[in-house]
């Protein structure tokens, strides 16, 4: 949301009747705020600020012109294998898929984008192709919400910045509410989704046969997500207030209104995921991140768009409950809604970095740059924020789809405080996007943030929101051609112009069936920032609260953070006996035990906590046994260490996390199952051996090769069409003998990956990997020997060149990828040679172990721990015949064609309920 949105300034000016009152109020507190944050820094310099600005209109570009050049019309870019993503022809990631409905969503999604970033002349050809192309009549089932922020969104936000440049008289002239009217069709089609006796929509539609009819394959649904339902209001009211269709308005109301009836009434908290039909919540746990997080940033966005006082009451009422139950500064940690006193996980998700920037809005600065500093510092050990961490910040779920949430909470802290340390953590957050997640034909999502592997997916958000944060938080007033003032940001950052909160007034303002809870004042001192209090004549008062959080991540024996109840300590009673702390030769823990559950809802809770702090303990016992993912990373022309493949460890020969890393041209041995002595030692003697798996122990594979020279050696699995994306990574175990002998590195590809590295070396002949525990830094030197990009130069008036060139890799059809949407579940592949495996079940994914992590034991000292993802161990020995690579010889777009997705990123999270 743009600055206009107000800082979440909650004047009580009751139906307001301008929006101009909105913005001038918002603006107040803006300037307030930044006249005494500036006093006590240092600003960075306007040319410096203009070459980041110029970074990111590069980047981009990048983005932008391999989309249209490489993917357009598809809905995504699969930046990895530089082709488009197309909804039926790639193998299923799941729910994630639901968001692509064969409606040129990047294109889409990008499009007010273009006009922020001042690039007219490409918005007006954009908007010409999307009427000219676009067709929201296929018979695919998409999304509710993905379709509603992401399309729907992004027809309104282009639609109002295309009549503001016709307004100006420069560009434009011939547009006539063309994407007003497509968005009025789409909105159409969404509405059978609200055929229900609550008014909360169903979860998917189909485009072209609605809901519940044979062909739509979709409406047997019973459960939505909170945010799924709640995170309509601000999409659908503006296209009634664009086009006077109040259906629209009336059906986005109508269910937010049975959310907020179904609230949990003692706690004023919602659950994650809800019955359509009963009203029942499914998920009773409750949090800021995924599920829920746009049904409250909808509640006071609403406010400030459309003037109606209740949404406000609503959010007040949810964020006193956020602040006394779930905030935990600097933490956010979900509870139960009928115990909100009682966390309901110990770990965190990265869509919650969001609140912050909802924080700035509502004016509550001080615990927004608590949690925003704490992200920031789990950014810097990891380069990108994981999709879940824990509360001693380790990594719970490595990816990293490129999420936008924490560089827009970046830029309104910025734009509340003035503040020029913002400005570093956006020049970080450049830095690093070059550095790890460009790629030639893009910018590819991370698989790994440990050990920096990609997936072949470039989301439509990245290029909705991320570059236009970025470039706002360096540009100054006259660098955009129009008042951002004047604009809402939605949940996709799209822009909706303000002065629709006076048009087309149809709809009653008050619900005045809700019921509001008497609140606490002292909660809301800080609403609308007066100087006066939140800066007290100390204009260090925004580094004083970071200061004690720059080494929060790396504390020399990190403990969960986890809610302790204030009355037992105010009561002078002990502390809840917690798991690390039990011995079971304690006679007084065993007596706590038996009272746990037994004598007062109290001790019952203590009982639910301690067991779920037992288990986790056991789990992580479980996981020091096992190794972490290991990375292969081509070095030579012309990946140049860009593509970074995701290996299985080995149990024995060199240890990576140990030892420095391997690298070396690789060359396949003969025979090439490695089962026998090597009738080709000249050709891998010095080099890494490529073996394929079968027939024979892996430890014999390793000495075979071991024996004939070689430097290391990577072991390809034989099951045509695995992959890591959709199977859980294995370690290669011994053969029951002594395996110190084996001096050499050894790591495991399954198919799909191996086939990368085979098509590149019928491709360019000399192929030379690293072989690590992390991927490494690009080669500078041998990435200066690319030619460099000659995209929009005249857009880099620095006249530098970004560090990552945008030369092409002949990688055409290739499907890499994995997870994550909020729903999605994973689709194992079953290895055909298990049969003598000791085999070990997938777990959530957790920290690097090569870094030196602590924590606690059960008699509560610090030791160290590799909190590491369970893999599956194979001890192989299997029947299947000896296949070479080399008599199946298939161009790289036919072996690349169908890489799965790898969605493993939220298969937890419906699981993850206690």
């Amino acid at each position: 949301m743009s600055e206009a949105g107000g800082r979440g300034c909650e004047s009580p000016v009751p139906q307001r009747a301008r929006w101009s009152l909105v913005a001038a109020t918002a603006a107040f507190c803006l300037v307030s705020a930044t006249s005494v944050w500036t006093a006590g820094a240092e600003p960075m310099s306007r040319e410096e600020k203009q070459k980041l600005g110029n970074q990111v209109l590069e980047m981009f570009d990048h983005a932008y012109g391999n989309y249209m050049e490489h993917a357009y019309p598809a809905d995504e870019l699969m930046p990895l294998t530089c082709r488009g993503r197309v909804r039926g022809q790639e193998p299923s990631r799941g729910d994630v898929d639901d968001a692509l409905g064969k409606f040129s969503l990047t294109l889409i999604d990008s499009l007010d984008t273009l006009v922020v970033l001042n690039k007219t002349k490409e918005f007006e050809d954009a908007v010409r192709k999307v009427l000219r192309d676009v067709n929201l009549d296929n018979d695919v089932v998409v999304s509710v919400f993905e379709t509603n922020i992401r399309v729907l969104g992004g027809l309104l936000g282009g639609h109002s910045l295309a009549i503001m440049l016709k307004e100006k008289g420069e560009y434009m002239q011939w547009y006539n509410d063309e994407l007003l009217q497509m968005a009025k069709q789409l909105g159409y089609k969404l509405l059978p989704a609200f055929n229900t006796t609550s008014g909360l929509p169903y979860p998917r539609i189909n485009l072209k046969f609605g809901i519940r009819k044979p062909e739509a394959r979709t409406g047997t649904e019973t459960d939505t997500c909170t945010a799924c339902a709640g995170t309509l209001i601000l999409e659908f009211a503006a296209l009634s207030r664009f086009t006077g269709a109040t259906i629209f308005e009336e059906y986005a109301r109508k269910a937010l209104d049975f959310l907020w009836e179904k609230r949990q009434r003692s706690s004023n908290l919602v659950g994650v995921t809800i019955n359509i039909h009963t009203g029942d919540w499914v998920r009773k746990d409750s949090g800021v991140g995924a599920g829920i997080d746009s049904y409250y940033e909808y509640l006071l966005k609403a406010y400030v768009l459309l003037g109606d006082d209740s949404f406000l009451e609503r959010f007040n009422t949810h964020y006193d409950a956020i602040m006394r139950y779930i905030s935990q500064p600097p933490l956010l940690l979900d509870v139960h809604i009928h115990k909100p006193m009682l966390n309901a996980r110990t770990w965190m998700d990265a869509l919650l970095a969001f609140f912050p920037g909802l924080q700035v809005l509502k004016g509550d600065i001080r615990p927004a740059i608590e949690t925003h500093e704490m992200l920031y510092q789990v950014i810097k050990k990891h380069n990108f924020l994981p999709e879940a961490f824990t509360t001693d910040f380790r990594v719970h779920w490595a990816q990293h789809p490129l999420r936008p949430e924490f560089a827009e909470s970046t830029y309104f802290l910025y734009k509340a405080t003035g503040d020029p340390y913002y400005l570093e953590v956006g020049k970080t957050l450049i830095e690093n996007l070059n550095k790890y997640a460009r790629v030639p034909c893009g910018f590819a999502a991370m698989k790994d943030v440990r050990t920096g592997s990609h997936e072949d997916r470039m989301d439509s958000f990245f290029l909705a929101e991320m570059f236009k944060y970025l470039y706002l938080l360096f540009a100054d007033k006259e660098d955009i051609i129009f008042d951002i003032e004047d604009y809402i940001f939605t949940t996709e950052a799209h822009l909706l112009p303000l002065w629709l909160s006076t048009t087309n007034q149809s709809i009653s303002k008050k619900n005045t069936t809700s019921e509001y809870t008497e609140l606490d004042d002292s909660n809301f001192d800080w609403t609308c920032p007066n100087t006066q209090i939140l800066f007290p004549n100390d204009p260090l008062y925004a580094q004083s609260i970071r200061e004690p959080l720059k080494n929060v991540v790396d504390k020399s024996c990190p403990r969960g953070i986890i809610r302790v109840r204030e009355e037992s300590f105010r009561s002078g009673a002990k502390p809840p006996l917690r798991a690390r702390d039990f011995m079971a030769t304690n006679p007084e823990h065993l007596e706590i035990l038996k009272k746990m559950g037994a004598a007062s809802s109290i001790d019952a809770e203590d009982g639910l906590r301690f067991m779920q702090e037992m288990i986790e303990l056991s789990s992580q016992q479980q996981k020091e046994q096992q190794l972490p993912p290991r990375a292969v990373q081509i070095v030579s022309h012309p990946f140049f260490g860009r593509v970074v493949l995701t290996a299985g460890p080995a149990q024995f020969g060199l240890d990576l996390s140990k030892h420095k890393e391997t690298r070396g041209f690789v060359a396949s041995s003969k025979p090439y199952n490695g089962c026998s002595e090597l009738t080709n030692p000249e050709a891998v003697m010095g080099k890494i051996a490529l073996i394929q798996r079968g027939q024979c122990m892996f430890a014999e594979k390793a000495r075979n090769i071991q024996n004939a020279g070689a430097i290391g050696g990577i072991v390809i699995d034989d099951n045509e069409g695995s992959s890591s994306d959709t199977a859980p990574l294995f370690q290669m175990a011994g053969d029951g003998k002594d395996t110190d002998d084996i001096k050499i590195p050894m790591l495991f590809l399954f198919s799909k990956e191996g086939s990368i590295i085979l098509d590149a070396i019928r491709e360019y002949e000399e192929v030379e990997v690293l072989l690590s525990d992390k991927a490494k830094d690009r080669d500078p030197e041998m990435e200066n020997e690319e030619q460099p990009s000659s995209e929009n130069d005249s857009q880099n008036q620095s006249g530098e060149q970004i560090s990552s060139s945008s030369q092409e890799v002949d990688l055409v059809d290739q499907e890499s990828s994995e997870e994550n949407s909020v729903n999605s579940h994973p689709e194992s592949l079953s290895l055909a040679d298990m049969d003598n495996a000791a085999s070990i079940s997938p777990s959530e994914q957790t920290s690097n172990p090569t870094e030196n992590h602590e924590t606690t034991n059960l008699n509560g000292e610090c030791t160290d721990l590799d909190n590491q993802p369970q893999e599956q161990s194979e001890t192989e020995e299997d029947s299947n015949p000896n296949v070479s690579w080399g008599k199946k010889v298939q161009p790289i777009d036919s072996i690349l064609a169908d890489w799965n997705e790898d969605i493993e990123a939220f298969e937890m999270m419906e699981k993850d309920e206690l």
